[in-house]
């Protein structure tokens, strides 16, 4: 790429097609704007299964909105563990199990 920069911005001039594909701005009637960055992930046969399988079971549009829902739910699980929270589950007979998420 070149180190030329816009005056304005200080950023690089975008080229074509292909130097503007890995970082968008998405704005919609005047929402604020923001940044996203692609991501390409190479999944064994099995994960995209499962992938699947989790899209058609949460009635998710993409598997963009199933992947940030997991990591938000991630995040929040770390969150509660480094605050020093157990987890259990809950048994259908109202028993209540110890659930080790990270070992």
């Amino acid at each position: 790429m070149s180190a030329e920069r816009t005056e304005e911005t200080g950023e690089e001039p975008r080229r074509g097609r292909r130097a503007s594909r890995h970082s968008r701005r998405h704005g919609r009637c005047g929402l604020e704007e923001r940044e996203t960055t692609r991501v390409q992930l190479e999944l064994p046969p099995q994960a995209m299964e499962r992938l699947q399988q989790l899209k058609e079971k949460t009635e998710a549009a993409s598997y963009a909105e199933v992947i940030r829902n997991a990591l938000r739910l991630y995040e929040a699980l770390i969150a509660e563990a480094e605050r020093g929270a157990e987890f259990q589950v809950k048994e259908p007979d109202g028993t209540a199990v110890p659930y080790r998420i990270f070992l």
